[in-house]
C-alpha cells in the first residue's frame, strides 16, 4: 500500500485555480501547476481499503490504488502503464470526468476522498511530457477490415483497440478535425458523403459511435425568433473560431445571454460566454438546487447529486434554480429581447410568479433524446430502442448482422468514463465476430449502469 498514515496524517488538498480575471483572457488551463512532491503525498492517502469501490465507481475498472501507490513511490512510468492498462485517453477523462470514483472512495464515507482525478491527469500529463506514451503497433494483420463511425470517447476507444488486435480500422468523422489516433476519414458524413451500402461492401465488420447528436429542443410560444440556438450549433463553432483566429458566427459578445439548462453542457456555454466578453450570464434550470452535502437517498458509493460550483461558476454570471421558461418575445426585427419565465414546482410553473428576463443570445442545453434519425442507421435497418438509441444485445450487437454499437449512440447521453469503457467492450465483441475469440478487455456489458 501507499503510506500506511496518509490518510490520517495528510489533508486533501486539490490546485489552486487561476485568478478569474486571468483566466478570461485566455483558453489555457484552469488551474496552476501542482508540484509533483504534494501530489504524491495526495496519492499516499490512498489507504488500501481491501475492497476498493472506487473500481465499481468507474465502469473502465481503473487500478487506482495500484497506480495511486506507485506514484507515490516517485514510480510515475510504471504508474503511467498501469493507468493505460484500463484506459485509453486518461488525458480526456483526467480533466473532464466528474470522478464518480471518488464519490466511491471508501475514505469519503468519513472523511474527505483520495484526489483520484488530479492523481490520474498527473500521471498522464508527466507521461507525455516524458515519451512514455508511445504507439502500440500488432505484432501481426488479421486482414480483416473495420469501419468506426465516430471520432468521440468511444470511437476512439474502440479504434484504437481493434487497430491493436491487428485489424484494419478507418475511423469516419463528419466534423474536419480528427479526435486522435488511428486513419481516420474527415469531412466525410457516414449516410450521406459514403452509403450504408458502400460501408457494409468495403469493410467486415461496423462499429456506430455517433452520439446521442438529436437536441431536446424547447416548443414554446417564439421559439422561432432569431438569437434563440442549440449549445452543440454554439460550442462546436466557438471551438472552431479558436483554431481559426476570427470572430464565431454565433458570439456572446456585449450580448445579455440566458442559458437554458444546468448540466455540464450548460456550464460549457457559461465558460464560452464569459471569454467571449458577455455583458450578462444567466444559467437556468428547472430542478430546485441541490443540497450542499450527499442526501441520505443517495449513500456512499453512489454519486451523489449535491451543489457543485464549476471554474465557469466561479468566473461569474447568475443561476437560477426550479426556473421554469414559459416563451420567448421578439422585437420589431424578429430577434429575441426577453425571455418568459416563472417559479417552478416541479416541471409546473407557479401561477402568479410570471416575469421577464432581458436577453438577446439564448443557448438550449437541455440534454439529447437518441441517435440521428433518418440518416446512417436508418440506412443500415439498425433497430432503435424505446428511448430512440440504436438497439443493441448484450455484446453491443445491434439488430444487423456485423453491426455494433457502443457509446452515447446506444446506451444514451453518459459520461466520457462510460463512452470509453463502451468502445473497449464493443471492440472485443467486433474481435470475436471477426475472428472466434478476443484477447481485448471488455470492461462491462451494453446492459451495465452507474452505481444507483
Amino acid at each position: 500500500m501507499a503510506d500506511p498514515k496518509g490518510f490520517m496524517t495528510t489533508p486533501r488538498e486539490t490546485p489552486a485555480r487561476r485568478p478569474v480575471e486571468l483566466r478570461l483572457l485566455d483558453w489555457r488551463e484552469v488551474y496552476e501547476p501542482f508540484p509533483p512532491s504534494r501530489l504524491e503525498q495526495q496519492a499516499g492517502r490512498c489507504m488500501d481499503c481491501g475492497i476498493p469501490f472506487c473500481h465499481s465507481g468507474c465502469p473502465l475498472g481503473n487500478l487506482i490504488p495500484e497506480w495511486n501507490d506507485l506514484v507515490w513511490r516517485h514510480d510515475w512510468q510504471e504508474a503511467a502503464d498501469r493507468l493505460h492498462a484500463t484506459n485509453n485517453f486518461p488525458e480526456f477523462t483526467g480533466r473532464l470526468c466528474p470522478a464518480p470514483c471518488e464519490s466511491a472512495c471508501v475514505l469519503g464515507i468519513n472523511s474527505d476522498p483520495v484526489t483520484i482525478k488530479q492523481v490520474e491527469v498527473e500521471i498522464i500529463d508527466r507521461a507525455f511530457a516524458s515519451g512514455w506514451v508511445v504507439p502500440v503497433p500488432p505484432a501481426a494483420l488479421t486482414g480483416r477490415t473495420v469501419a468506426v463511425i465516430g471520432s468521440g470517447p468511444a470511437g476512439l476507444a474502440a479504434a484504437q483497440q481493434l487497430t491493436r488486435a491487428g485489424h484494419e480500422v478507418t475511423v469516419f468523422e463528419r466534423d474536419d478535425e480528427p479526435g486522435e489516433g488511428t486513419k481516420f476519414r474527415c469531412g466525410v458524413d457516414a449516410g450521406t458523403d459514403v452509403t450504408a451500402e458502400e460501408l457494409q461492401g468495403s469493410f467486415d465488420a461496423i462499429v456506430l459511435c455517433g452520439g446521442a447528436r438529436v437536441p431536446r429542443d424547447l416548443s414554446l410560444p417564439g421559439r422561432e425568433l432569431g438569437g434563440i440556438y442549440q449549445a452543440m450549433d454554439y460550442l462546436p463553432l466557438s471551438n472552431r473560431a479558436l483554431i481559426d483566429r476570427h470572430e464565431p458566427p454565433i458570439t456572446a459578445r456585449g450580448r445579455n445571454v440566458v442559458i437554458i439548462g444546468g448540466g455540464d453542457t450548460g456550464a460549457d456555454c457559461l465558460g464560452t460566454a464569459h471569454r467571449q466578453g458577455a455583458a450578462s450570464v444567466t444559467q437556468l434550470e428547472i430542478l430546485p438546487r441541490p443540497p450542499a452535502s450527499r442526501p441520505g437517498h443517495q449513500p456512499w458509493p453512489t454519486y451523489p447529486i449535491i451543489y457543485r460550483v464549476s471554474s465557469a461558476h466561479e468566473e461569474g454570471g447568475e443561476r437560477a434554480y426550479a426556473a421554469a421558461t414559459l416563451g420567448f418575445h421578439g422585437d420589431d426585427a424578429g430577434q429575441v429581447r426577453a425571455l418568459q419565465l416563472a417559479d417552478a414546482d416541479g416541471f409546473e410553473p407557479v401561477p402568479g410568479t410570471e416575469r421577464e428576463l432581458p436577453c438577446d443570445l439564448v443557448l438550449l442545453a437541455l440534454g439529447f433524446t437518441g441517435a440521428e434519425r433518418p440518416g446512417l442507421l436508418t440506412e443500415l435497418g439498425v433497430a432503435f430502442d424505446a428511448r430512440g438509441n440504436a438497439g443493441r444485445d448484450d455484446q453491443y450487437a445491434t439488430s444487423v448482422p456485423g453491426v455494433f454499437a457502443a457509446g452515447d449512440m446506444g446506451r444514451g447521453q453518459s459520461l466520457i468514463v462510460w463512452a470509453i469503457a463502451e468502445g473497449r467492450s464493443a471492440a472485443a465483441a467486433v474481435d470475436r465476430y471477426l475472428g472466434g475469440a478476443s484477447q481485448l478487455p471488455a470492461p462491462i456489458p451494453a446492459s451495465a449502469r452507474p452505481l444507483s
